[in-house]
């Protein structure tokens, strides 16, 4: 018989064809003289699953309920008849969530018909649950996911895998250099802003990181949905404003020492501008990612960054201009 191929990264590429299955028809007695005759060869073996004629499941059993029941029983007295059970072409991921909702040492695996064809094992789950979070972290870089390990990679694949996102963060950040370039008089009119430039872009940035990080987190657990975005924007603007507000009061001090009162204004109305949109930014990537069917976890600390400090940029001189002109 010719062994079905399923798609990668599914639970049916992932499960074990090693298993038990009972006739629905068996006593106790019977499924115990099955077990022996048939366990060879077999390891992982923590529950066996019952069908009926067809092969389609119909219950659930331990070992330690099969061997502590009375012969004479029918299986279907003894058995769980409500049983959960994974789909061929279900995503890991999603199935590693279903093991940490459930508890289960061991899931079946079923076809379109019911029909047990494979179990998937907690061991299976945890290494699924290290190579995703490898993923994640190396897109939080941003990196392209290596296919061996980082000691035995070569120069050139690790060349690859970073070149390509750093490029894309260096054009991006020319846009900063341009927003600079347009605000040319008043940084020259006023010398004493290039010194909280730094500051400021960095801690729009800090604070998109942040709230990107917490929803990315939230979104992996299950915590957070698509229809929390809402909710969770509101709440993101009541928490930025208050963090805005207090790096503002810590900096303002600085601003006042370094150019005078008018100076610590902008650097104060600056932060607060920039903390609320770095935050709104970090907050609200991860579910445009998602809403375009891409992970998340791609809405990197550095692309954040890189978009918070153009933003940054423009904010910070349009204040300066806005504000030194009067």
């Amino acid at each position: 018989m010719v062994k079905k191929q399923f798609k990668l990264e599914t639970t049916g590429s992932l499960m074990d064809r090693a298993y038990l299955t009972l006739q629905e028809s068996f006593t106790v007695e019977q499924a115990v003289q099955y077990v022996r005759n048939n366990v060879e060869n077999k390891t992982n073996i923590h529950y066996l699953y019952v069908t009926d004629q067809d092969g389609m499941l119909k219950g659930v059993m331990s070992l330690r309920e099969l061997l502590s029941a009375s012969g004479e029983l029918p299986l279907n007295s003894v058995m769980t008849t409500n049983v959960k059970s994974l789909p061929t072409d279900l995503d890991q991921e999603k199935a590693a969530k279903i093991f940490q909702k459930c508890d289960f040492v061991s899931m079946p695996v079923v076809n379109e018909f019911r029909q047990v064809v494979g179990v998937v094992h907690v061991e299976d789950i945890l290494d699924v649950m290290e190579q995703e979070a490898t993923e994640d972290f190396h897109k939080m870089a941003p990196v392209s996911s290596l296919e061996v390990s980082l000691k035995d990679a070569k120069v050139t694949t690790l060349y690859r895998k970073r070149i390509v996102w750093l490029v894309v963060l260096v054009f991006m950040n020319v846009f900063s250099g341009a927003g600079i370039a347009h605000f040319e008089d008043v940084i020259e009119a006023n010398i004493a802003l290039v010194f909280f430039l730094p500051l400021l872009v960095d801690s729009g940035g800090n604070a998109g990181s942040q709230a990107s990080t917490l929803v990315i987190r939230a979104m992996a657990v299950g915590q957070v949905r698509m229809t929390d975005w809402l909710k969770m924007f509101t709440k993101e603007i009541s928490v930025s404003i208050l963090l805005g507000v207090t790096m503002a009061a810590a900096v303002a001090g600085v601003g006042m020492f370094r150019g005078g009162p008018e100076i610590a204004l902008v650097v104060a109305l600056t932060m607060v501008a920039v903390v609320i949109v770095g935050s709104l930014i970090g907050m609200s990537l991860p579910f445009i990612f998602r809403k375009l069917n891409l992970d998340p976890a791609t809405a990197s600390a550095p692309l954040i960054t890189s978009i918070a400090d153009i933003v940054g940029v423009l904010i910070y001189f349009s204040i300066a201009s806005t504000l030194l002109s009067l």
